[in-house]
């Protein structure tokens, strides 16, 4: 099947492509509508998020199974206290009066972010607002990079997974936007039940080598991919064998040779999250099709330097 968003994940000589994660987490509130609209006002066409299930069946966006105490606060501003609620316990209704407008600066996950805006009354979005939104006339060649959180408590519930699949696939279908759609996760087997519902939207297959930490304050991903810590593994042919169209390893786990393989496979490369100057060039220099950042602005910054271009209405005006 041929895939007509994948052109837009597609890089070339001199052109990288520019994936704004969670919106613009660097800078401003991640995973809310304000980020997302500022990510997207600065020229940048892709967006990364994450979407977890409420209980009653919403598809919201927000990154952790649980809401943090470092990034929710209630609705009368003050920050959660004591065991973080799960959001799979927790009705829509319920998550739509929570403030995710800020980090707490005290919190370990805070001090990563110094830079993020502070602001008051951001709220967490369903899948649906985002749709809403890039389905405007104005934002035809924003692409979407939709992270399905494989929930660890129901992970091998085949039930489960198609009911989570069934409710995405149904806000994307519902706004027109498959063809501007690719879908994301760790889970190969969730990918697999996302390839079997929705066939016109093609998979991308993140990746993370066990000996590389979890990021401080946020879910790790749970091991769900076949054979990848094995001696002998190939990544790139991994994903190729499980029908995969983009490759979306960690950034510190990639090489030329794999990027090399990757290409001849047929598979694009987004490596994510990259947010050091030193690393971006790295990752230009390997010549992946993307880069998956937290500071979309440094990325678009160092590859104007370079002479590059990031999106097609960039590459016009160069």
């Amino acid at each position: 099947m041929q895939f007509p968003q994948l052109a837009a994940f597609t890089g070339g000589d001199g052109l990288i492509r520019v994936i704004g994660h969670r919106g613009a987490r660097g800078v401003m509130p991640e995973n809310t509508m304000e980020g997302f609209a500022f990510t997207l006002n600065c020229g940048v066409r892709l967006l990364e998020f994450d979407v977890v299930m409420s209980r009653d069946g919403v598809p919201v966006i927000t990154h952790n199974h649980s809401l943090t105490g470092s990034i929710v606060r209630d609705g009368a501003g003050n920050w959660l206290q004591g065991a973080e609620p799960r959001v799979s316990d927790l009705d829509w209704a319920y998550l739509a009066e929570m403030d995710v407008g800020g980090l707490d600066g005290r919190s370990e996950y805070g001090q990563r972010f110094p830079d993020q805006a502070f602001l008051y009354g951001a709220r967490i979005p369903r899948l649906s607002d985002l749709c809403a939104l890039i389905a405007q006339p104005g934002y035809q060649d924003v692409h979407l990079m939709l992270e399905i959180k494989s929930d660890p408590e129901t992970l091998q519930d085949a039930s489960a997974r198609a009911a989570v699949v069934a409710a995405v696939v149904a806000d994307v279908r519902a706004l027109g936007l498959t063809q501007r759609t690719l879908m994301h996760s760790f889970d190969w087997a969730l990918l697999a039940e996302c390839a079997r519902q929705a066939p016109e939207m093609p998979t991308s297959f993140l990746t993370q080598m066990p000996q590389n930490a979890a990021d401080i304050g946020e879910d790790h991903a749970t091991p769900a991919i076949p054979g990848l810590t094995e001696a002998d593994a190939s990544p790139p042919d991994l994903v190729a064998q499980a029908g995969g169209a983009l490759w979306c390893p960690y950034y510190l786990d990639v090489t030329a040779a794999q990027v090399a393989r990757a290409h001849a496979l047929g598979l694009r490369v987004a490596v994510w999250t990259v947010n050091e100057m030193a690393d971006i060039d790295r990752m230009i220099a390997l010549g992946v099709d993307g880069i998956v950042t937290d500071y979309p602005g440094r990325v678009q910054r160092r590859l104007l330097a370079l002479d590059h271009v990031w999106t097609e209405q960039a590459a016009m005006a160069v």
